[in-house]
């Protein structure tokens, strides 16, 4: 029977309004509100017209309900300038990568959560954080001289993780190894930078590829410091915003780190050199020396102006992008048993374009067998990763 809830997914991911689905399809409006009400079932070939428009196979509309992900459940960096459709695309993505991420883990056994018990990383609710200064990215960040918590989670997180004070050579590697499923969103749009969530007592987080690799970078551990601080769900708004970016700030570039290694002149040349080390951009670089005291406030506002001149999408001498090692892993081992990208496709009910949106395209690289075997009659492969 056809199901309406799979038919308000597709729709959705498309970013379609249900007047232009209408359109496209030669119905009226009200038939698409009662098609994705469950109130009228469509005819055979508008279910073909629909099919088509939406870019599902038939066969997706006639499967078992899907969960739609309700806007609470994920964090996003700036829901308020956010269109409805382009929330609407991001949290389809997301229930499409939770089908994609069930049928894995029915096949692989991935790595669990490895998050402390104590998430509620607390404010002191007797001082408010003052608005802080943006970033030449255009990132805020809490006031100076405030107390820190974020700070304080990030230092805490390292030692859990028993990090010390090493740069983090891959951060899609790390959450990975740490439990975290990681997938990419195909959103052109600035305001969908990355967002993340608790589905039960697994963290997932979603990056928006369409960027450099520094600013990759920080997304995820951006989106990290909500799953360690706001798993709850409090704060909220720009509150939470501010402070993982301070999370994603400490915890790329720890403190006694940057002390240890930062430039003795803070210079862009200085900036871009050094950035390497943490594999960061310049423009946190510059933002992290500024909130150790390293430099002046002259200092910080020279560099923005400089680092403004080159441009946001562009950074000089760039690292190399960062991929999905578990997604590697379980797509090399799916190939040797001759399952190709078509054919998890086909059991997902998906087209194999939608795969290599939520997996970088690994699906692409990593899969090219044409006979599947029979999966089900052998045991779960384990996936480990090293740090």
């Amino acid at each position: 029977m056809f199901n309406n809830t799979r038919f308000a997914l597709a729709r959705k991911r498309r970013g379609l309004t249900k007047r232009a689905l209408a359109k496209e399809v030669s119905v009226t409006d009200r038939s698409i509100t009662a098609y994705e009400s469950g109130q009228t079932v469509p005819e055979n070939h508008t279910v073909d017209k629909i099919a088509n428009a939406l870019r599902f196979p038939v066969e997706f509309f006639f499967a078992d309900d899907v969960e739609e992900l309700p806007v609470e459940v994920a964090s996003f960096r700036a829901l308020t300038k956010m269109t409805a459709s382009k929330r609407d695309i991001a949290l389809s993505a997301g229930a499409v990568a939770l089908l994609l991420n069930r049928w894995i883990e029915g096949k692989f056994d991935l790595p669990s959560p490895e998050f402390p018990e104590d998430y509620r990383i607390a404010s002191n609710v007797d001082s408010k954080i003052d608005a802080g200064q943006r970033s030449s990215e255009g990132d805020q960040y809490p006031g100076l001289g405030q107390k820190n918590d974020p700070e304080s989670a990030a230092e805490m997180l390292r030692r859990y993780w028993d990090l010390g004070e090493l740069p983090i050579k891959s951060m899609i590697a790390l959450l990975e190894s740490k439990g975290v499923r990681v997938f990419s969103l195909s959103v052109d749009a600035r305001e969908v930078d990355a967002f993340s969530m608790w589905y039960g007592d697994i963290p997932f987080v979603f990056l928006n590829t369409k960027k450099t690799a520094e600013r990759c970078r920080f997304d995820a551990a951006h989106e990290l410091g909500h799953l360690v601080m706001h798993r709850h769900g409090a704060p909220q708004g720009q509150e939470a915003e501010k402070e993982a970016n301070s999370f994603a700030s400490a915890f790329l570039m720890p403190r006694r780190s940057v002390l240890a290694n930062a430039p003795r002149t803070a210079t862009l040349k200085s900036l871009i050199s050094h950035k390497k080390y943490w594999n960061v951009s310049a423009a946190a670089l510059n933002y992290r020396l500024h909130s150790l005291n390293l430099t002046s406030d002259w200092t910080y506002r020279t560099l923005c102006i400089d680092l403004a001149k080159l441009g946001r999408d562009h950074e000089p001498e760039p690292s190399p992008f960062e991929t999905s090692q578990v997604l590697k892993k379980v797509f090399a081992s799916l190939r040797e048993d001759g399952i190709s990208k078509i054919d998890v496709a086909r059991e997902l009910l998906i087209e194999p374009e939608e795969l290599d949106e939520l997996t970088f395209g690994l699906m692409l690289n990593a899969l090219s067998g044409n006979s599947p075997t029979n999966f089900s009659d052998r045991s779960k492969p384990s996936l480990r990763l090293v740090k």
